[in-house]
């Protein structure tokens, strides 16, 4: 251990973190010491098992933070928006991790970034969740910090969750209510973006100062819709409903998604043919579905 750099991974035990996490000690290549607030999670247990350096840690408290970067050559950050549903709390945690990367010296640091949407459009749309991000990422590269931003594709774990197919009211078959129009949607397992991550870390010259939009395919909702259809073996169609009358919905986050869906429509760069250099197993939505038909069940 003590022979390999360090890699300080934030979130470890969430699903991107997790992912990243353990596909770097997979590699063999660095040493990963795993953030998390509770030590004692079983899946804070289960990296230590795997050979991580568990600690635990706050991306509120700078003392923590700084700990938890102490002699590390890089890190990998991913905030959660959705904890607080507060854009300036993710913007001063990323920040936090940014002024201490830097006075530290870190070598590289992989943020989870995303485009800052209220910027690119002049406030047209706004995406907090997609901003805030943004705003990070515009400061690690201002400070100077060696970053490579990833961009992450819309998971397809949504599909399971949020986007699940509806049953419709009028008939035997299932609606997919996502406002995309006919423009294809990029979209990724969660799970394949550890492997992607750690490949961008094995190879510094190539990404550092870079931005890399992660994607496995880009599929329009009705390809989604026939993708759900053929593996399920029920009729699932796309609702073709517009960003109008999604943001109207009512829940909380409507009008977050459908601007978000806007974006997305405006085809924001994420790299198909790159995701699938930096991992060549990430799975293809059809294969997605195909191992989660679990989540459906009761349909």
């Amino acid at each position: 251990m003590a022979s390999k750099k360090v890699i300080t991974v934030f979130g470890a035990t969430g699903a991107q973190g997790g992912s990243v996490a353990r596909a770097i000690l997979e590699s063999k290549k660095f040493a990963v010491r795993a953030v998390t607030r509770d030590v004692t999670r079983p899946k804070a247990l289960e990296l230590q098992r795997l050979g991580a350096e568990v600690v635990k840690g706050d991306l509120n408290d700078k003392a923590s933070v700084d700990s938890a970067l102490k002699g590390a050559y890089g890190a990998f950050l991913v905030t959660n928006f959705w904890d607080a549903l507060n854009k300036d709390k993710e913007v001063f945690q990323g920040k936090l991790v940014a002024d201490t990367a830097k006075h530290l010296g870190l070598k590289h640091v992989v943020y989870s970034g995303l485009e800052n949407v209220k910027r690119l459009t002049d406030g047209k749309l706004q995406v907090p969740h997609f901003d805030s991000k943004g705003e990070v990422e515009e400061y690690f590269w201002s400070i100077g910090i060696p970053t490579t931003s990833v961009r992450v594709a819309a998971y397809f774990e949504n599909f399971l969750t949020a986007w699940r197919p509806v049953k419709a009211s009028d008939g035997d078959y299932y609606t997919l209510a996502v406002p995309m129009g006919d423009v294809p949607m990029d979209g990724i397992s969660v799970a394949d973006i550890g492997a992607a991550v750690s490949n961008i870390f094995n190879s510094p010259e190539e990404f550092l100062g870079k931005a890399v939009g992660l994607s496995a395919e880009a599929l329009t909702v009705q390809q989604y819709a026939d993708v759900l259809s053929k593996v399920l073996g029920k009729k699932v169609r796309d609702a073709k409903i517009t960003p109008e009358v999604f943001e109207k919905l009512g829940f909380p986050a409507a009008k977050e998604i459908a601007d978000m869906c806007r974006f997305y429509q405006m085809k924001p760069d994420r790299d198909v043919k790159l995701t699938h250099r930096l991992n060549p197993k990430v799975k293809s939505f059809s294969q997605f579905i195909s191992e989660n038909q679990g989540a459906f069940k009761g349909m």
